[in-house]
């Protein structure tokens, strides 16, 4: 992708210092935290597509120094911004977000809510969720919060039904019934569109189901509704940075128009603006 640092974690020390020693995304209030480009991380798609769409065609008419480096997992983009490597990230969602504050005692906070990219169940062997035979092999991310949300989907379209209470920190052993014995595999939330080839199906978040070339809106065997969704993708910072004047406007662009438009137009119902 033209115009896109991609980063390493190899890499990330060496930015954090070079980064440290200007201030920039430090979390600190002053004035030198909003000098010089906006750094943000993001997954490559579809969050660095919409960033770079920003970048080439709205930053710079609003005064706005924009540079985007892609992350491939779900962790870096958080540490990344807590420690000031890059000024902001743009990848996750409320409940993601909420577990790792808590787990990793980073302090990062939503700015503005973006776009939602449908959960779905892909797979390489059948093609309606009701042809999965007894005893098939489900992937599902090992992150907390994704395979609670997997599980959920799964029970929502009828293949198990989960424990009553059960939240955002659902297992499969909190699985009431499954009347299909799915075997579930825990992977990688990166790694679930390349488990399609060795398991029955697998449950991949929308960004990562773009990068593999599905389409979630033709090619999912059943996919999370928008409607009252909460996973909704969001432009975060370090707590502390919410005003910061960059943030501010790239908010404002994000949520725009013509942003709205491009969501729409390129990603055709796989990925919903949210605003």
């Amino acid at each position: 992708m033209r115009n896109t640092a991609k980063i390493t974690a190899a890499l990330l020390a060496a930015g954090a210092l070079t980064l440290g020693l200007t201030g920039c995304g430090s979390g600190n209030d002053d004035s030198s935290s909003s000098d010089g480009p906006l750094v943000v991380a993001a997954s490559p798609t579809p969050h660095a597509e919409i960033l770079n769409y920003v970048k080439d065609n709205l930053a710079k008419k609003a005064g706005l120094d924009l540079e985007v480096k892609e992350f491939t997992d779900y962790i870096t983009p958080n540490t990344a911004t807590e420690d000031g490597s890059v000024d902001a990230n743009y990848f996750q969602n409320q409940p993601y977000l909420d577990d790792f504050n808590k787990k990793r005692g980073t302090h990062i906070v939503p700015v503005v809510t973006v776009h939602l990219e449908p959960l779905g169940l892909y797979s390489h062997k059948v093609k309606d969720a009701d042809a999965l035979k007894s005893g098939a092999t489900v992937a599902v991310p090992n992150d907390t919060v994704n395979e609670a949300r997997a599980l959920k989907l799964l029970a929502a379209n009828g293949l198990i039904t989960l424990k009553d209470g059960v939240g955002n920190e659902a297992t499969p052993r909190d699985i009431a019934e499954n009347p299909r014995n799915l075997t579930f595999k825990e992977v990688e939330a990166a790694q679930t569109p390349r488990s399609l080839d060795d398991v029955d199906a697998a449950v991949v978040n929308g960004n990562y189901a773009i990068s593999a070339g599905l389409s979630p809106a033709k090619d999912a065997l059943v996919l999370e509704s928008a409607k009252n969704n909460p996973y909704g993708n969001f432009l975060a910072v370090k707590e502390g940075n919410e005003k910061d004047p960059r943030v501010v406007k790239l908010a404002g662009l994000l949520t725009s128009p013509e942003v709205k438009k491009f969501i729409e137009d390129k990603y055709q119902g796989s990925v919903i603006a949210s605003f």
